[in-house]
């Protein structure tokens, strides 16, 4: 995972998900534009080699604390091929070290074709909670620091 800058975020932008995906979530370039006005908003690209293959964005609300993934896709090219698995687990491993981390949570629409069996696999579970339309999963961390 990458850092973006002026010299690498015009690839990211060009990054999308399958048509059938894109329900799911929003463009790299409305993330883009979330991230600038929430301070809490940390965000990196995945990448291969030098290739970006997809995008990660977090809501880290350090106070309560708090941590959620808030962006998390592949572009359709490398869907299927691992990058997503294991951008997790470093995604995972990041918000492990962080202050006071005892669970990860996120959201999926309820449609059919959502990402939920994907998040269950890396041990996400449905709390059964609602939130603007979105089922609430979380994954349970063990206290790292």
């Amino acid at each position: 995972m990458r850092e973006l800058d002026k010299s690498n975020y015009g690839d990211l932008l060009k990054l999308k998900v399958a048509e059938q995906q894109m329900r799911f979530v929003a463009s790299n370039a409305i993330s883009l534009a979330q991230a600038l006005f929430h301070p809490q908003a940390w965000y990196r690209g995945i990448y291969c080699g030098d290739t970006v293959v997809g995008f990660v964005m977090l809501d880290i609300d350090r106070k309560k604390p708090e941590y959620y993934l808030w962006r998390f896709m592949i572009d359709e090219k490398f869907q299927g091929l691992g990058y997503g698995s294991r951008a997790l687990e470093l995604v995972i491993d990041y918000v492990k070290s962080l202050p006071d981390s005892r669970e990860f949570l996120l959201s999926y629409v309820p449609d059919e074709g959502n990402p939920k069996g994907f998040y269950e696999k890396a041990g996400f579970v449905d709390t059964g909670e609602m939130e603007a339309g979105e089922c609430i999963m979380k994954l349970e961390l063990k206290q790292a620091n």
